[in-house]
């Protein structure tokens, strides 16, 4: 008779908090930086003369600036939860 191997493979409870978080907070950023974009572009579609446009261009450089080193240091810290709570995979051998 054939011997079958399955791969089980399931997170912890802590494991699915942090995936959950992980993914939530992607989501969050990605609306911030939406939402951010379309802020800006109402600035600076209202600005009167060219100094006005150059520090709403130079305000929201520096903001998605900081956006983007936030989304990123935060999905490299979660992301390293995300990997670190995965459990081994575990081969069962049904006969």
């Amino acid at each position: 008779m054939p011997t079958v191997q399955r791969e089980v493979s399931d997170r912890t409870t802590f494991g699915k908090i942090v995936k959950w978080v992980f993914i939530i907070f992607n989501v969050l950023m990605l609306i911030w930086l939406v939402s951010s974009c379309a802020a800006v572009g109402d600035i600076s579609s209202t600005a009167s003369n060219d100094a006005e446009r150059a520090g709403a261009a130079l305000g929201a450089g520096l903001g998605m600036t900081f956006l983007l080193f936030v989304w990123g240091v935060g999905d490299v810290i979660l992301g390293l939860f995300v990997l670190f709570t995965r459990r081994k995979k575990l081969i069962t051998v049904e006969e």
